[in-house]
């Protein structure tokens, strides 16, 4: 493989005092910046999120699921990012059926996308599934390169307002 020769220049700060106190700047050019590209959503090809009738509309519960094996590309470095998921919601009318939950999770393991990106992806998928009362998502991030994520996003459903009361008529 050719490398390419990569020029830069460095950028001095004023006065000699300040160069001996901080490394010298480098000024990023089209040539020296890195490729960062992100799976776009139409390629992503993620598994479907399947639902089933929740049968106690009305009776609040709490759903819990915990994925331990969590796994995305990192579009920065295209090293594998690995992470726990913690996800918990409240049905409305309809739950996650979990081997479907199993198979869009696991689907993302071809897939480059920021820690970031990914909890909102998932919450948004989730929440276009299956209309949650409430959901929350934590996505915690193995340590890479000294650095800890973890990365949290809560969906609450609007409660419809109530129409104003109609003025009494004497």
């Amino acid at each position: 493989m050719a490398s390419k020769k990569i020029r830069s220049r460095i950028i001095r700060a004023p006065g000699a005092a300040a160069s001996k106190r901080f490394p010298p700047l480098r000024e990023v050019t089209p040539e020296t910046q890195l490729e960062i590209r992100s799976t776009p959503v139409e390629e992503m090809n993620l598994h479907p999120l399947d639902t089933f009738e929740y049968e106690y509309v009305g009776n609040r519960i709490e759903i819990e699921f915990t994925s331990a094996e969590f796994t995305a590309i990192c579009p920065f470095s295209d090293f594998p990012d690995f992470a726990t998921l913690r996800i918990r919601y409240a049905p409305n009318r309809r739950c996650i059926e979990l081997k479907s939950l199993k198979l869009y999770i696991n689907s993302f393991r071809e897939v480059k996308i920021f820690h970031e990106h990914v909890v909102n992806k998932i919450l948004e998928d989730f929440v276009a599934a299956c209309d949650p009362l409430e959901f929350h998502i934590e996505g915690d991030f193995n340590v890479r390169g000294n650095i800890k994520t973890v990365v949290r996003a809560t969906y609450r459903k609007e409660r419809p307002k109530k129409a104003p009361a109609l003025a009494r008529r004497n």
